[in-house]
């Protein structure tokens, strides 16, 4: 299984540099919708999915249905260089929680 990041140009090069290979990028080519697409349609290949917050709220709906239909790949939201989002839901910690039935704090 592979890892498959959807970020902005500034978090691609830090996940490049970390290992992570494939990683898309909105342009003016291709949306961001555009881009989650193709990543839903190969989803069945990937372990885990690193997407920024503000691309997250880019995709919404689709993105929540996509949580509540398919158990993996795991979605992991990270914040852009802007910093985190005050209204952001820490999906991993609730699966967590789900998993150990214990809440963990930062």
């Amino acid at each position: 299984m592979k890892i498959v990041a959807l970020c902005d140009v500034d978090t691609a090069i830090g996940l490049r540099f970390a290992g992570i290979t494939d990683v898309r990028v909105p342009n003016e080519q291709k949306s961001t919708i555009q881009l989650w697409n193709q990543i839903e349609d190969d989803h069945t290949d990937i372990g885990l999915i690193i997407l920024t917050e503000q691309l997250s709220e880019q995709i919404g709906k689709q993105l929540n249905e996509f949580r509540l239909r398919n158990l993996l790949p795991v979605i992991v939201e990270i914040p852009d260089k802007k910093g985190r989002k005050k209204e952001h839901i820490d999906y991993v910690s609730q699966l967590i929680k789900k998993a150990v039935g214990m809440d963990i704090k930062h």
